[in-house]
């Protein structure tokens, strides 16, 4: 079984400051969740695991709003597996790509379907380009002093890179799906 990789997601997140579960929820959301997700159900477990392997401690408790909040920092020794972890090649992963697996089989469908549908993946793609650049904006007017930063912005880049190559290929998949519209319907 592969080995769960929320724990170095926590473990990098704890390196900026303590944080509490639902601290670090907002952070994911707020940072990596365009290549990474967490949930609060992968979150906590997790949390409890590294406090037992003594890789984060508990400090001092948070005051937001009427609970407490236990907030947890990373140790020496949650730093060194971390590091371990950064020095490893990255694993691939083969993801679940639901538009390739509707256009594989789209020759059952009505030609107008398939385009429709990555008309509209091209319109999310288009969108994800305009968050970036807003988030590259953000960044650097509010976090511009931070050594992350230029680590932050190559994330960043990576996502720009991966969304214009979508939109490329969506544009090019719309020429060939209207092609195959046009030839269907002439007549032979």
């Amino acid at each position: 079984m592969a080995e769960n990789r929320t724990r170095y997601a926590i473990l990098g997140a704890l390196t900026l400051e303590p944080m509490s579960g639902y601290d670090l929820k907002r952070f994911a959301d707020e940072s990596v969740a365009h290549f990474w997700a967490e949930s609060y159900g992968q979150i906590y477990p997790i949390l409890k695991q590294l406090v037992a392997e003594k890789l984060i401690a508990p400090t001092t408790r948070k005051r937001t709003g009427p609970r407490d909040r236990v907030a947890y920092a990373i140790t020496d020794r949650g730093r060194e597996v971390l590091r371990g972890w950064l020095s490893e090649p990255a694993e691939h992963q083969i993801g679940r790509i639901e538009i390739l697996l509707k256009l594989f089989f789209a020759r059952n469908a009505a030609p107008g379907d398939a385009i429709r549908i990555v008309e509209a993946f091209r319109g999310d793609y288009l969108a994800k380009l305009g968050r970036y650049e807003g988030t590259e904006v953000r960044l650097r007017a509010e976090r511009g002093d931070r050594a992350d930063l230029p680590y932050w912005l190559m994330t960043l880049s990576y996502g720009r890179q991966i969304s214009s190559a979508l939109v490329a290929w969506a544009d090019e998949t719309i020429a060939a799906l209207r092609r195959l519209a046009r030839e269907s319907n002439s007549p032979s």
